[in-house]
């Protein structure tokens, strides 16, 4: 029952609460975004949904035009130099991700559930196989997310996003949002250059 129609409702309330709340924030992002660099203002991204059903998702942009539309920032060459001002704090505080209440709203995602992969990240859709986690709806955030963020390897962020599918309840997606919104504050594991940065730079705590 949950699963299938109360974490629906739940996330059409939440989304199209967010949207109205948030709506004085999107104005104020919206002209900081366009007075530090030229370009559009909304970015969209194929991404993976669930049972691997691709999907267009929207964040606010926070690179430069020029940067390659497909490529993972942890793959990208010095990923700062992409970075605009406003981008980095956008980032940093995940801002940036609002514009995803809208892909909530349509059904394309769930407030909870693994990140959308990009539809070229064909080592973490693999590896979500083994676990189930590509039969799910991708989420604005998840168990991997408040375990780690970009911290995590391939594989850890995987299994977690596996753990999170065994898991699923209302009670554990109220312990994920509410780790989201803790860890959101504190920008818990958000690393620049991406997934494992951390543990491959010998950094990890």
């Amino acid at each position: 029952m949950y699963k299938e129609y109360i974490k629906r409702f739940i996330d059409i309330i939440l989304s199209v609460s967010g949207m109205i709340l948030a709506f004085w924030l999107y104005l104020l992002i919206i002209v900081a975004i366009k007075m530090d660099d030229p370009g559009p203002v909304f970015f969209k991204q194929e991404r993976i949904g669930v049972h691997k059903k691709k999907f267009f998702l929207w964040k606010f942009r926070t690179m430069k035009a020029s940067t390659p539309h497909d490529t993972p920032t942890h793959l990208l060459e010095n990923p700062d130099q992409y970075i605009t001002r406003v981008g980095k704090f956008l980032r940093k505080s995940s801002l940036d991700e609002i514009p995803q209440l809208w892909n909530i709203l349509k059904g394309d995602m769930s407030v909870i559930g693994p990140r959308p992969a990009l539809w070229n990240q064909y080592d973490l859709l693999e590896e979500r196989d083994k676990y189930g986690a590509n039969d799910v709806k991708p989420g604005l955030s998840g168990w991997a997310q408040i375990c780690g963020r970009d911290e995590l390897e391939i594989e850890e962020k995987a299994r977690l996003d596996g753990e999170y599918v065994r898991k699923m309840s209302f009670l554990f997606d109220c312990r994920c949002f509410f780790g989201t919104v803790i860890g959101t504050l504190r920008a818990d594991g958000v690393v620049e250059g991406g997934t494992g940065k951390i543990h491959k730079a010998g950094l990890r705590k």
